[in-house]
């Protein structure tokens, strides 16, 4: 599993975005419907790599990678900022504490492992991974991740060009004409370098799992409305993505498939670094 190679950051900051950020609570049950699970080797991986089975799981959601690391043996808190979530993954059996991460107060306690999922872009690069310095036992691991989507080249255009045309500020305009963990690599980059910046982490690592699935039309206009920025929009440029999309998907026979790269980047605590240190 090779070591990330340094890049900068985008000058945008989507942490800075909290309106944005706080947007997705609007229908938990549609999100937690449509959104992917994660590749079962991804799981394991990040499992196998963390010395127990206590787990702080950043922006947690409706509880989508909870759900798989608590089938896998493991105990999970989640942590996240919209009630409206935090309700919904409560309802699944998972504990759950309101609150901006950087903000979280760990009281005392420790984990093996701090982990979030499709989230960490909505957290602070640095005070996040100081944050979970703090949280991490020493030779815990800090492991956030997303999936990446490979759109077929023709659909991805298609896309691209509903997203510039109706949302021309939104991520999704950004990213969607970004293929495979390219379109994350940004994301990626800025979680390598917060993890740096605290010096509280060994060299952060990327690690990649491929995998893919079917959609109908109808699979994926459900899940359109989840992405950020869309419940912002009025009616009427809703309805235009929609068409949009629907449009570009008959175009291809009304249904396609969908790669994905779940992409990782990790690191583990120092055993020489305190967690006072790191917060210095």
């Amino acid at each position: 599993m090779p070591t990330v190679p340094p890049e900068r950051t985008p000058q945008a900051e989507p942490h800075q975005a909290r309106e944005l950020a706080e947007s997705f609570g609007a229908d938990p049950e549609r999100y937690d419907r449509t959104r992917s699970r994660y590749p079962d080797a991804m799981v394991e991986a990040i499992v196998a790599a963390i010395p127990g089975p206590e787990i702080v799981d950043v922006g947690i959601g409706t509880g989508i990678a909870a759900r798989q690391f608590q089938a896998a043996g493991c105990r999970v808190l989640g942590v996240d900022v919209d009630a409206r979530m935090a309700e919904f993954a409560r309802r699944g059996g998972t504990e759950v504490e309101v609150a901006d991460f950087a903000a979280w107060n760990p009281a005392g306690r420790v984990f093996d492992a701090v982990v979030s999922g499709q989230a960490w872009h909505w957290v602070d690069p640095v005070a996040g991974a100081a944050k979970a310095a703090e949280a991490l036992r020493p030779g815990g691991r800090l492991a956030v991740f997303w999936n990446a989507a490979q759109p077929p080249p023709e659909l991805a255009e298609a896309f691209a060009a509903v997203y510039r045309r109706a949302m021309p500020d939104s991520l999704a305009a950004r990213w969607s004409a970004a293929t495979g963990s390219d379109g994350h690599s940004a994301l990626s980059a800025r979680a390598v370098d917060g993890m740096r910046a605290t010096g509280a982490f060994g060299e952060p690592e990327l690690w990649r799992f491929g995998w893919e699935r079917s959609y109908t039309r109808e699979e994926w206009l459900d899940e359109v409305p989840t992405s950020g920025g869309f419940a912002q929009l009025p009616p009427a440029k809703r309805g235009e993505v929609l068409a949009g999309i629907g449009a570009a998907i008959d175009a291809v026979g009304g249904s396609f498939v969908l790669p994905y790269t779940a992409v990782v980047v990790t690191a583990p605590t120092l055993p020489s670094v305190s967690a006072s240190a790191a917060r210095r």
